[in-house]
C-alpha cells in the first residue's frame, strides 16, 4: 500500500465561515466535523481518513493513500469557498514509508479520544470508567487521568504487536464537545448532536513491533472518532522529541 503525508494550510477566516454557514461548529469551536465535511467535498471517496487539525500556523496533516498528482486533480473540481477554506492552493504531499524496522526507535504525537465502549454502546471517558471501577483517594487528580489514558494509549499502539510505548507524556488535555449526526428529523435530514468527552495530545516515544502490524496501525488510527481530528500517529525522529 502506498502512503503519503499531505498538508494543506486552511483559511482561518474561510473556514469559520464555512463551518458556520453549514452549521458544523461544535459549541467549543471544534473544526473536526468541518473539516470532515470540507475534505469529502474536495476530494469524494478518495478524502483522507485521518487528519490533524495543527491550528493557523501549522495548518492540517493527513495521512492518504493517493498520489499529489491525483489529489491535485481532484482540488481542481472543488467548490470555491471548499478551495478557500481548504486552503487547496496550498496543496502538497510527500511519499511516507511503507516499512519499520522492527525494534525502530520513533518520536509520536496523537491526539485522542481515550473512550471505552461499554456493554451497552455508549462511549464512556476511561479515566471515569477506571475511577467507576476501582475508585482511589486520588480519582480526581490530573495525575491519576494522565496514567489511565497513558495506559489506554499503550493498549492501542501494541494491538497485534504494533509498537510499544517507550515512554509518553501527556501534553495536553480539556473535555470538548465534538458534532455528530444520527437518526432522522423532520425535514428528513440527519439530525446533528455535541458528545462531550476527553481530548488529550499525548507526546513521547516508541517502539516499533512487527512492521506490518505498525503500518496498518498508521493507517486505521488510534481510537475512536478518526475521521474527525482524532486518532492520526504523528511520528518524528526519536531525538527531536
Amino acid at each position: 500500500m502506498t502512503f503519503h503525508l499531505m498538508c494543506l494550510q486552511p483559511d482561518a477566516q474561510a473556514l469559520a465561515a464555512w463551518a458556520v454557514r453549514y452549521k458544523v461548529l461544535s459549541p467549543d469551536g471544534e473544526y473536526g466535523y468541518a473539516l470532515h465535511g470540507l475534505l469529502s467535498a474536495a476530494f469524494g471517496e478518495q478524502a483522507p481518513k485521518l487528519f490533524r487539525y495543527m491550528g493557523d500556523k501549522q495548518g492540517l496533516l493527513a495521512y492518504t493513500t493517493v498520489d499529489l498528482e491525483t489529489l491535485c486533480h481532484h482540488a481542481t473540481l472543488a467548490a470555491p469557498d471548499v478551495a478557500r477554506a481548504l486552503g487547496l492552493d496550498t496543496l502538497d504531499a510527500r511519499l511516507f514509508p511503507e516499512t519499520w524496522k522492527q525494534d525502530q526507535l520513533l518520536g509520536f504525537e496523537v491526539r485522542m479520544r481515550p473512550v471505552i465502549r461499554t456493554k451497552d454502546g455508549r462511549e464512556r471517558d476511561a479515566f471515569l470508567y477506571a475511577a467507576e471501577s476501582s475508585p482511589t483517594e486520588e480519582s480526581d487528580s490530573i495525575v491519576q487521568r494522565a496514567m489511565i489514558y497513558h495506559d489506554w494509549l499503550a493498549k492501542q499502539l501494541a494491538a497485534n504487536g504494533a509498537a510499544q510505548i517507550i515512554q509518553a507524556n501527556m501534553k495536553e488535555f480539556r473535555l470538548t464537545r465534538v458534532l455528530r449526526k444520527s437518526g432522522t428529523g423532520e425535514n428528513g435530514k440527519r439530525k446533528t448532536f455535541a458528545v462531550n468527552g476527553p481530548d488529550a495530545v499525548f507526546k513521547g516515544q516508541l517502539r516499533v513491533g512487527e512492521s506490518q502490524a505498525f503500518s496498518r496501525l498508521l493507517a486505521r488510527g488510534i481510537g475512536r472518532h478518526r475521521a474527525f481530528g482524532f486518532g492520526m500517529l504523528l511520528l518524528r525522529p526519536p531525538s527531536s522529541c
